[in-house]
């Protein structure tokens, strides 16, 4: 519960990024990267886009270990779980247009709001929550780096890189800016309620202390384990049910966004046809860079040495880490980037600015922390 108040935190700090992302992608109808490139020279391009491949490369082992957790609930080995995903997201790609895969996206998306019906027949306690969010151990190194990890599984550098190529293969310009905003400002509420509504379900659940004392050496490593730790409040079948469609639901949409970011940011600096419009065909390195991602993903995943656990918490916190960089050249893009009508400037820039800074600070600070104490 105690990290609860930084999901309500990061709700504003979530617009800002994302809201400068999609005004850059429509008003200059350039991809992250590419612009990075115009702006900056290929050296930074290159700089920050593998900062992007080092992301995409430990979310795609992050989703695809969930996705092979839930496979495992049902018997699933996790080499068929693989096959069958990286088929079945190959597919999708390959047959479909942007329109097709985003609503696809959007369909499985919606699993996760699962989460919200967990957290409510868990039953939280009110007297509880309020007590732990009213005592943040703001001190304690390992908060931090949950903290830290939290702040990475918000505003993640691949992200960024995603929606403003997304704006830009969807064919949107600059008329669509307001409609744009209202849809980033909705998704950064709904998105951080989901965040919080799993934290609910944890903490009103195998988080209590009787738990704890019944089953004082329960491990909480894989998705197996957390769903039978949720068994006793939900039920075999109810908890196996739901907990597998939020974990399918957030597993997958981030599964296609970190594949599409990946074959993207590497057309957007080394200039091959980068579209899901493009027939393969016409576009054979934008395909085969999204596949190989997904086929490397379930290869790792497959090989069965991954703690979903730790890698998650680790990969997030490499997200934290890797903010000064991603951040910098958000704000920096759209002071510089952008005509004088549609510049970041004035007092919204400093508020802007100042909110990046300290989020990007305290997320370097945090992951340290917890490393090295």
């Amino acid at each position: 519960y105690r990290l609860l108040i930084l999901q309500m935190i990061l709700i504003p700090i979530l617009f800002f990024a994302q809201e400068l992302t999609v005004r850059l992608g429509l008003v200059t109808g350039c991809g992250h990267g590419e612009l990075i490139k115009k702006q900056f020279g290929s050296f930074w391009a290159w700089v920050s886009v593998s900062t992007l491949i080092i992301c995409c490369i430990g979310a795609i082992i992050n989703e695809f270990s969930g996705l092979a957790g839930v496979g495992s609930l049902f018997g699933i080995p996790a080499w068929m779980t693989m096959v069958l995903v990286i088929a079945l997201l190959s597919l999708m790609a390959l047959t479909g247009s942007y329109k097709s895969v985003e609503r696809i996206a959007i369909f499985i998306g919606l699993f996760e709001f699962a989460f919200l019906g967990v957290a409510f027949i868990a039953h939280p306690s009110i007297q509880q929550i309020m007590e732990q969010v009213s005592h943040i151990p703001i001190h304690n190194s390992q908060y931090l780096y949950l903290a830290a990890a939290n702040i990475g599984a918000v505003i993640m550098p691949w992200m960024i890189f995603y929606q403003q190529s997304a704006v830009v293969d969807k064919g949107l310009n600059i008329s669509h800016l307001k409609i744009c905003r209202w849809d980033t400002a909705i998704g950064a509420v709904i998105t951080q309620l989901i965040m919080a509504a799993a934290l609910v379900m944890m903490a009103a659940t195998v988080g209590q202390p009787h738990v704890t004392h019944t089953h004082p050496n329960a491990p909480l490593e894989t998705v197996q384990e957390i769903s039978h730790a949720l068994v006793p409040y939900l039920g075999s079948v109810t908890a196996k049910i739901i907990f597998s469609l939020g974990m399918i639901g957030a597993a997958s949409i981030a599964a296609i966004v970190v594949s599409l970011t990946a074959a993207w940011g590497l057309g957007e600096i080394t200039g091959y046809k980068r579209s899901l419009e493009h027939h393969p065909k016409d576009a054979p390195w934008f395909y085969l860079t999204y596949i190989l991602v997904l086929i490397l993903g379930g290869f790792l995943v497959a090989s069965h040495w991954i703690n979903l656990v730790s890698l998650s918490v680790g990969v997030n916190v490499m997200n934290a880490l890797l903010l000064p960089i991603v951040l910098g050249f958000l704000f920096l893009l759209s002071r510089k980037a952008l005509p004088e009508k549609y510049k970041l400037k004035g007092v919204y820039a400093w508020i802007v600015g100042l909110a990046l800074f300290i989020t990007a600070s305290f997320g370097v600070y945090g992951g340290i922390s917890g490393i090295f104490y």
